[in-house]
């Protein structure tokens, strides 16, 4: 397993000589990143978040939202139904490209065997 607090400050550290290196690049990143109209509360969008960070596969994300969601209050059983989303987001794309893919192999003559 990763040890996540290490990880995250060996990540930060990067993203931080990244910001040196390309200031206005990581700071439009960090205006958007903290844009928010108040419709949701920090824990609700840090277990957004959480989940996009899975579906994205985004281990510094993780890394960063999982921290963020238990700092907002977050228990492990609303993480875990947040995770239990994004793994349905996952599924749900592989159905409509399973779909989508059955339909190029039947454009390209693919039949029934049966």
């Amino acid at each position: 397993m990763v040890d996540w607090k290490a990880y995250r400050e060996e990540l930060l550290s990067n993203v931080g000589e990244l910001a040196r290196l390309a200031p206005d690049s990581v700071g439009a990143y960090t205006q958007a990143s903290g844009a928010t109209t108040g419709h949701l509360d920090e824990k609700t969008r840090q277990l957004i978040a959480l989940a996009v960070a899975v579906t994205t596969r985004c281990d510094g994300c993780i890394s960063v939202h999982s921290r963020e969601a238990v700092n907002a209050g977050a228990s492990r059983e609303e993480i875990a139904e947040a995770l239990g989303v994004a793994m349905s987001l996952n599924m749900g794309a592989a159905l409509v490209y399973s779909s989508r893919a059955l339909n190029a192999a039947t454009s390209f003559g693919a039949e029934n065997k049966g």
